[in-house]
């Protein structure tokens, strides 16, 4: 079954072949037949009733420095298309949330994935609030009085913007350190958005594991580990992916959790978890597929598409 498949992503030009999440779907998409068309999320429009993208037939290859090929510049109304990819990175901004609306307007005749609805009510570092019992203790704040309250009650904290990505302004704050005043002064005056601040988790110097799951069930897990001198395990700052099973642990929380994605339509999630303790629920633009792969021989964005497929043809 050919579907047409349009990914609105970043420039496929910056990608790195190696280890993005897109350009991975995008190349099993071809593989399997699909016809695939980019365009960055600026080129998306509302006209008239209509909800159209700008942007190229594309052609992807595992050769570096010559990874893509697009045909003739072009407008296409995406009602026409079967399969849209909400793939664009963070920070989840009104541009980004804006995005999120038009889609809503054609999933799910035409789906999108993940669905544009519940990214836009399940940010990720919201949804885990959902689990109080499988997080550290959290707090989410804008008022400095409340984040002094906390890091008194906790003393070792993570602090990091409610919106970012890619371990961008993650600082990790203890007993001693005297900087909470200033960093507060620093994101207040770039936005107007809360923080969150979660409890330290000693366990992250053995690794942050990002677990992947398809339509709400776990395939697998890798682990990330700091640099030597770093708090963020993130692989985007200098993090190293290493091969991990998943525990009984783990488990459970994809057990918890996998329901309520499967429900609200998303299909491929990234879950962070360090000593047993879920941080982060990725809906947005999780990472991860190529490095799993790798490890575990297994073929994760075939499963993706083998779900969406399904999700075609049941519709």
């Amino acid at each position: 079954m050919a579907l047409k498949v349009a990914f609105q992503m970043d420039p496929i030009d910056r990608v790195n072949i190696d280890a993005d999440s897109s350009f991975r779907l995008a190349e099993e998409a071809q593989v399997r037949g699909h016809e695939l068309f980019f365009y960055t999320p600026e080129k998306l429009a509302y006209q008239e009733g209509r909800v159209t993208a700008r942007g190229w037939p594309l052609e992807v290859r595992r050769v570096k420095g010559d990874h893509f090929s697009l045909g003739a510049y072009t407008e296409v109304d995406l009602a026409e298309w079967d399969v849209i990819w909400l793939r664009q990175d963070p920070p989840f901004d009104m541009g980004y949330i804006t995005t999120t609306h038009m889609l809503d307007r054609l999933h799910p005749a035409t789906l999108v994935v993940n669905d544009p609805f519940w990214v836009r009510n399940y940010p990720e570092k919201l949804l885990v609030l959902d689990f109080p019992d499988l997080t550290p203790p959290t707090t989410v704040a804008r008022d400095l009085d409340t984040l002094k309250a906390f890091k008194a009650r906790h003393g070792d904290i993570i602090l990091k913007p409610l919106y970012g990505n890619g371990g961008a302004g993650v600082f990790r704050l203890t007993p001693e350190d005297r900087n909470l005043n200033s960093l507060h002064e620093l994101f207040a005056a770039m936005n107007r958005e809360p923080l969150i601040a979660q409890k330290f988790l000693p366990d992250v110097s053995a690794g942050d594991k990002r677990i992947i799951l398809v339509d709400g069930e776990p395939v697998g897990g890798i682990n990330r580990v700091p640099a030597e001198g770093e708090t963020r395990s993130n692989l985007h700052v200098g993090g190293r992916a290493e091969k991990i099973g998943l525990t009984d642990r783990d488990l459970e929380i994809c057990a918890r959790i996998g329901p309520l994605l499967r429900e609200k339509g998303q299909v491929f999630v990234g879950i962070d978890v360090i000593g047993g303790w879920l941080t982060e629920i990725n809906v947005t633009s999780p990472t991860g597929i190529q490095e799993l792969e790798r490890f575990d021989g297994v073929n994760i964005a075939e499963k993706i598409w083998q779900a969406i497929e399904a999700k075609r043809a049941g519709r």
